[in-house]
């Protein structure tokens, strides 16, 4: 049976659950298939994964990372016109893939990476877009966790 000191010493190496849910998030990202920006959402209630998504065009559409061309590389992020994008959002594919009863109260984890000076670099300040903000708060999500903190809605 192991002592006391040993369990405390794992315990503080142990990442919290926010740390987990953005570390998913994270991997989930990886299957986006945008050039500019790779998002992973991931919306969980009591303790458990509802729904993930990542951003990449619509299913049987062509991706932009099979054309290896991004219409929006150079255009500011986060400016809320989309007009020229192909992409869904990560957070919008998590939530069409939920139930809306699994959704209320639920927390949605956001995290992503940019490609900058020629290699994928984690976001820190990641954060929904306008059009996405309006939808999780319509979608009945309580809360929107990043590396930049907790937002509650």
């Amino acid at each position: 049976m192991a002592d006391e000191k040993s369990v405390s010493e794992n315990n503080a190496n142990r990442m919290s659950k926010n740390e987990y849910y953005l570390a998913i998030a994270l991997v989930v990202s990886k299957r986006s298939t945008c050039l500019k920006r790779r998002y992973g959402a991931v919306i969980v209630n009591n303790d458990e994964i509802v729904s993930t998504g990542y951003n990449g065009n619509p299913r049987g559409d062509e991706n932009c990372c099979d054309r290896g061309d991004c219409q929006r590389m150079n255009l500011p992020s986060n400016s809320g016109n989309y007009n020229d994008c192909f992409s869904v959002h990560a957070e919008q594919n998590a939530i069409i893939s939920a139930k809306r009863n699994e959704m209320l109260g639920s927390t949605l984890y956001l995290a992503g990476e940019k490609f900058d000076d020629g290699a994928w670099v984690e976001i820190d300040d990641a954060e929904p877009c306008p059009i996405c903000f309006r939808m999780i708060k319509n979608s009945g999500i309580d809360r929107i966790v990043s590396q930049k903190g907790i937002l509650e809605l």
